[in-house]
């Protein structure tokens, strides 16, 4: 996970994606600072969110808020967003000394239902009510 140049201690994305977090059944996710990916799949997840009456936050976010919200446990999910990986959970963080697990190991619900709906989207399994699929002939 890649923190904030200037001050060290906001999150900003992980690897090549967005990063996202279930913090009291709120979606919160980075603002977009001029430093951050405006991610097609990062505007997908928000839309999708904000479409099943998820609370959205996209705001800064600090590495010790992320380790509080774990330890007093709302902090539920982690994941990233990206054209080739849609939805990949993650499941441990790392800062100095400490170190966190998210999850049992596996996807977490929200996380997947996330996944699910961008790819049956992709795939025509599900009605693309945003017209974000381009058909090429």
């Amino acid at each position: 996970m890649w923190l904030d140049a200037l001050e060290m201690k906001y999150i900003e994305e992980v690897g090549a994606m967005n990063i996202f977090f279930i913090i009291n059944d709120e979606l919160v996710t980075p603002d977009l600072s001029g430093s951050i990916l405006p991610g097609i799949t990062r505007y997908s997840v928000i839309t999708l969110a904000q479409k099943w009456g998820m609370t959205v936050s996209e705001r800064k976010i600090s590495i010790d808020e992320i380790f509080s919200t774990k330890e007093d446990g709302s902090l539920t999910e982690v994941f990233g967003s990206g054209t080739a990986a849609v939805i990949s959970p993650v499941g441990e963080i790392r800062y100095g000394e400490k170190t966190i697990h998210i999850g049992d190991g596996k996807p977490g619900k929200i996380s997947m239902k996330f996944y699910d709906a961008l790819t049956a989207i992709q795939y025509g399994k599900s009605e693309d009510t945003e017209n974000w699929v381009e058909v090429i002939e």
